[in-house]
């Protein structure tokens, strides 16, 4: 049987998986951009970021354009992370199907 004692629980969560998988597509997105994309609230998007990046997943920019704008992106770390754990998943689909 498969151990899913593998799985990255810091990524497993639903919010944060689908935040690292939004973020895994391009270089960075902007915070309201996310927050629309997955149909989260501002705490919720914040709370599930603020995880990834103390796990340092995800790296925080913040800029002044035409106004206050924050950014967010994988880290090597967080790529790496989000590698391992699909890989994971490819093994439990394997296992599964014999």
């Amino acid at each position: 049987m498969f151990d899913f004692d593998k799985l990255d629980k810091t990524i497993h969560e639903k919010g944060r998986l689908g935040i690292m998988t939004l973020l895994a597509t391009r270089p960075s997105w902007a915070s309201q951009d996310v927050k629309a994309e997955l149909k989260m609230s501002d705490g919720n998007l914040v709370t599930h970021l603020r995880t990834l990046h103390d796990a340092g997943l995800v790296a925080v920019t913040k800029e002044i354009l035409d106004r206050p704008q924050t950014s967010y992106s994988l880290t090597e770390k967080g790529r790496k992370a989000f590698a391992d754990y699909l890989a994971v998943l490819e093994q439990i689909v394997k296992a599964a199907h014999g």
